[in-house]
Order: C-alpha cells, then structure tokens, then sequence
C-alpha cells in the first residue's frame, strides 16, 4: 500500500468513529495527519481513539447544530494548532419508501444530517484554511446523488445537493491554495445498510459491474490523495468510485 504525505496536516472527519470515516482516519494517520474525529457516538468516539493512538483526539458534534459545529472547528485549530483537511462522512441513508408515502419529519431528518451538516462544516472549516492560507476539502456524497436510487429520494436528493454544494464551494476558493472536492462512492457494507430493506440492497449491488461493494479502504485511498499536497490543480470536482455504475 502507498503512503501519501500528510505530515503536519490536522483533518476533521466528521462520522470518523466507524465506517469510511474510520477507514479514511487510518489512512491519513498512516501518512503522518493529525486527525480530529466528530461523531455524535460517544461511545464509539472512545473506541476509535483507543485504536488509532496519540495522533486521534475527538470531538462529540452533532454536525446539524451549526454552534456546536463552529465551536468544534474553532477548538481544532486553537489545540491542533490549526485545521488544513476536513473529511465530510457523517451521514444517513433514511428509510426506504415512495415520494408519496415519504414522511416529512424523515425527509427533513436526512436533509438536516447529509446537505446541512456538510454545509456547517465546511462554513466553520474554510475561514480556517483561508487564515492557513492552504486546505483540502472532501465532501463524501453518492452514486445515489448522481443516478437517484428509487425509495431513497431524500438520500439521493441529498447527496445531489452535496455535489452542486462542492463544485459552488470549490469554484468559490479557485483563486486560492483550498480545494474542495467530492467523491460518489458505491454502497460500502457499514452500519449505513442497517437503515435499508434487504430489497433496496440487492438493487444497488444489482447495478454495480463489479459486482461487489466498495470497501471502506479503497474509498479511503481516494480520499487521501485529495486531502494531499499532490492533489494541486483540481477542484469542484466529482469522483467516481462506484465500481462501473456511474453513466456520467
């Protein structure tokens, strides 16, 4: 496995006490990061820290109070002694059913978590990065937020409106040493698939070429080389890691 250099880097990882936020923590940990883990488990936080070591601190956020959230980011820079990467993986699949049977209270529920909470992060993260003069950005959205998975409109909606929110976010830093990137990743086998019908599984692996899911390591890998110095000319750009399913 190759290594990227991070060293010196400090990475917020929003959802980084399990699954692709995990992954991505000891990849970069691996390439010499610092890494702040947010997530809203506690519990989960302290195992995370147990197993990565000195180089993982963590903070609980819930990533749709956008005070908590610029409270975090603030803590970050002033103890880590600044924030240059921010990893956006926290997020929820909802349940899976029609528009027309789709609650409103749900629907607002995944909008809060997947489209808020990763515009309140990267709103507390940039003035950050800008002061640093450098920062690497990474929004985690989905193959869903390109192609639309039927019953799950609000994580595809959610999804698609994290794309057009990194290519507006990265178009607006262009001029500067901050790029703000985006990857739509395939399902991976997380905690994520305990909120779908085994039905709705079977239809997202059903459209996969490969014919597998994505692991948390390999889209970690692709995460890493954005959140690099080698990463220097691209922006608002979207990342296909979805196995061969992605039409565009």
């Amino acid at each position: 496995m190759n290594s990227y250099d991070l060293a010196g880097e400090v990475a917020v990882i929003t959802g980084g006490a399990q699954g692709i936020g995990l992954a991505c923590a000891k990849r970069m940990i691996d390439s010499g990061s610092r890494v702040s883990l947010w997530d809203i488990d506690g519990d989960l936080l302290d195992k995370a820290v147990a197993e990565l070591g000195d180089a993982a601190s963590s903070c609980r956020v819930d990533i749709t109070d956008h005070e908590a959230v610029q409270t975090a980011a603030d803590q970050v820079a002033s103890e880590l002694g600044h924030l240059s990467i921010l990893v956006n993986s926290a997020g929820m699949a909802g349940m899976n059913t029609t528009v027309d049977a789709y609650p409103v209270d749900e629907w607002n529920r995944i909008i809060s978590l997947n489209l808020n909470g990763t515009f309140h992060t990267c709103r507390a993260a940039v003035p950050h990065m800008k002061k640093l003069g450098y920062g690497r950005i990474i929004n985690i959205a989905s193959i869903a937020g390109k192609e639309g998975n039927p019953n799950a409109s609000a994580y595809s909606a959610s999804k698609a409106a994290v794309i057009g929110f990194t290519k507006s976010l990265g178009k607006e830093l262009a001029d500067v040493d901050i790029a703000a990137n985006c990857i739509t990743p395939a399902a991976a086998k997380t905690r994520i698939f305990d909120q779908m019908t085994q039905e709705h599984i079977d239809y997202m692996l059903s459209k996969v070429p490969r014919g597998r899911f994505v692991k948390v390591e390999e889209i970690a890998s692709l995460v890493c080389w954005l959140a690099s110095r080698e990463n220097s000319f691209t922006t608002a750009g979207v990342f296909d890691i979805s196995g061969g399913r992605a039409t565009y």
